[in-house]
Formats: structure tokens, C-alpha cells, sequence
């Protein structure tokens, strides 16, 4: 299908951005792009298939007549508009929580469970990043042999809190503030620059932040795991500008080689091996940032656990976590 009517919601966020490099670079069929944003950004030029677009407010008018309408503008946002969009006969692909968790809105990753798609009602939710490049790495173990258990830890960029946390950690770089504080208008608890902050979201009652349950939430409902089978994350923001690393440790119910392993993530759409610890060949975010493809290596069998293997996952949040896997889903409902 050509000549779509095309809006992007939040577009001159981090992600909004994002998505107009993938659109273009992946040539969606955008007959009309509607770009959309809050009202201090109204009148604002963006670049798109080399011509200048006009930003314009986000609002029930302006979703009049669109095809497809591609959120990345905060929960609170999605919950008002997109079912707005839907009325005016638009399919939603929401980047926020908004709608993850309702049992009539797919939740997809397409190289996971693609299927998922044809359910929708007019909105699909794009999982978590943290969870997208999750899941890509693991769901190829998940089909030689059932995970029984999973244990994550993860070290989140700071694009992970949009341009503003980007922007404040090279402020804090650069020497913002003094030492041991945040860089002014930071999103981040503490200075991120030179430090760890182990906490991403709210805290839960049972102790775990509410990124972290993300974790837990969406892969179940992404990957069809019962609730019973263990999953526990830690989530730690670390002084990276861009792209997300877990180490993540599995439990299958059969035991697996590492050869057939890594044979199967390799074979696998949207993420490759790089896995030569002792020649320094593994992922890591400086090398995987901008790029499509999660990276997995340091790929290891637990010495005393049996059937439970250890990986380092690398991703690009923005682009793969967000843009991209948002502009997949629309390639399934509409080319």
C-alpha cells in the first residue's frame, strides 16, 4: 500500500526523531508526513526525504484523515489521542506504557511474535526497549528448548530518559555543576557522570523498580511465558550516552550446546553473534549504537547450574528498542 498519510506524535523528541531516519532509510510508503509535537514546538523545521516539513500541534484535528499514527509522546498523551486516532480511522503503533499491558492490545516484536499483529483493534504497543532487545536474543534459545528461568541485569544508557538525559550527561561531562551533583534539569536521580544509579522508574511495592517489572510483564505476554516461570531484572543506569546492555542468564528445560546456540541466534532475524572473548570480539555500546542489529556475545554455560547459559546482549534503544521496531510493525499491517 502507497501514499500513506503518515503522523509521528512527539516527533522532535529523541525517538520522534528516530522514527523519521527509519521511515526514510527503510521507505515506507510516507505519501504524507504529518509531524507532530506539543505546542511550544508548533511552527518548528524538520528535514524529511530532503525537503522541510512544518511541525503542528498534536491535537484531535490534526489526526483528521491519517492512516497510521506512530506515538512517542508519553503515556499520558497516548491515552488521550490515540484512541482519537483509532476513531478517525488510523491504526496506533504507542511507544509508551500506556496500552502494553490490556489484554486487547498486541504487544510485538516482530522477530518474536510477528502473529500477534492481526489482533489489534486499531492500537499495537511496542514493548519497553530493555525488553525488545531482550527478548530478539533470547526467543532463538526459547525455540530449541523452553526457558525455564531468567535473570537479568542491565547497564541503560542514558538516551534511555530521551534527549534530555543524553544532554545531561555530556553537560555533566563537560564539567556541569560541581562534581558530585546533577547536571541542571537533569532527569536522573544523581549525577550520572562517573557514577551507577541502580534505580529506573519507580519503586514497586515488592521492592523491584517499575522498569524492572516491565522486564518481567512484557516478556511473558511477548514471548507467551507462564507466569510461574521465574523472571527477576535489575536496571542500572550507567554513564553511557546510547545503547542499552544486559547480561542476561537463561535456564532451558533441555541441556543445549553453545554451538547450536549461537547457530540458532545467528540464524535468527534482527540480531547476530559477536562472540571471540579472547580476542576482544563481543558487543559493546559505543560499536553497536545507530545500528539495527542486537549483538550477542560472551555466550557461556553456567559451571554448576545445568541447562542454564549466560549472554551479553547489546542494543541500541533508540533505534531498534523504539523507531525501529515501532516502523516494523507498521511494514506488517500495512506493506
Amino acid at each position: 500500500m502507497g501514499n500513506l498519510r503518515v503522523a509521528v506524535a512527539g516527533v522532535t523528541g529523541a525517538v520522534g526523531q528516530e522514527i523519521l531516519q527509519v521511515l526514510e532509510s527503510r521507505q515506507f510508503p510516507v505519501g504524507e508526513l504529518v509531524p507532530l509535537a506539543s505546542p511550544r514546538s508548533r511552527g518548528k523545521k524538520l528535514r524529511f526525504r530532503g525537503e522541510d516539513v512544518e511541525v503542528r500541534v498534536l491535537d484531535s484535528d490534526s489526526l483528521q484523515g491519517v492512516d497510521l499514527a506512530l506515538f512517542s509522546a508519553g503515556s499520558s498523551t497516548s491515552k488521550k489521542f490515540a484512541p482519537v486516532a483509532v476513531a478517525r480511522g488510523a491504526v496506533v503503533v504507542d511507544n509508551s506504557s500506556a496500552f502494553r499491558y490490556e489484554s486487547e492490545v498486541p504487544l510485538v516484536v516482530p522477530e518474536v511474535n510477528p502473529g500477534a499483529v492481526q489482533k489489534h483493534q486499531g492500537i499495537i504497543a511496542n514493548p519497553n526497549c530493555t525488553t525488545i532487545v531482550m527478548v530478539v536474543a533470547i526467543a532463538p534459545i526459547h525455540q530449541l528448548s523452553s526457558i525455564r528461568r531468567i535473570v537479568a541485569s542491565t547497564y541503560q544508557a542514558a538516551s534511555g530518559a530521551g534527549a534530555k538525559g543524553m544532554d545531561a550527561l555530556v553537560r555533566e561531562l563537560e564539567g556541569a555543576g560541581a562534581p558530585s551533583s546533577c547536571a541542571p534539569d537533569s532527569p536522573f536521580p544523581h549525577r550520572l557522570a562517573g557514577n551507577l544509579v541502580p534505580r529506573i522508574d519507580d519503586v514497586q511495592e515488592n521492592g523491584y523498580t517499575k522498569e524492572e517489572m516491565k522486564m518481567v510483564w512484557e516478556t511473558q505476554k511477548i514471548m507467551g511465558l507462564k507466569e510461574d516461570i521465574p523472571i527477576s531484572a535489575t536496571c542500572v543506569r550507567v554513564p553511557v550516552e546510547r545503547a542499552h546492555s544486559e547480561s542476561v542468564q537463561v535456564t532451558t528445560e533441555d541441556a543445549l550446546s553453545l554451538d547450536d546456540i549461537r547457530a540458532a541466534i545467528n540464524a535468527a532475524p534482527g540480531v547476530t553473534v559477536l562472540d571471540d572473548p579472547r580476542q576482544d570480539h563481543y558487543p559493546t555500546p559505543l560499536d553497536i549504537s545507530g545500528k539495527d542489529s542486537v549483538v550477542v556475545g560472551r555466550i557461556r554455560r553456567h559451571p554448576i547450574e545445568p541447562n542454564t547459559y549466560d549472554l551479553w546482549i547489546v542494543g541500541d534503544q533508540i533505534r531498534k528498542g523504539a523507531a525501529l521496531n515501532a516502523v516494523q510493525i507498521a511494514e506488517q499491517v500495512f506493506c
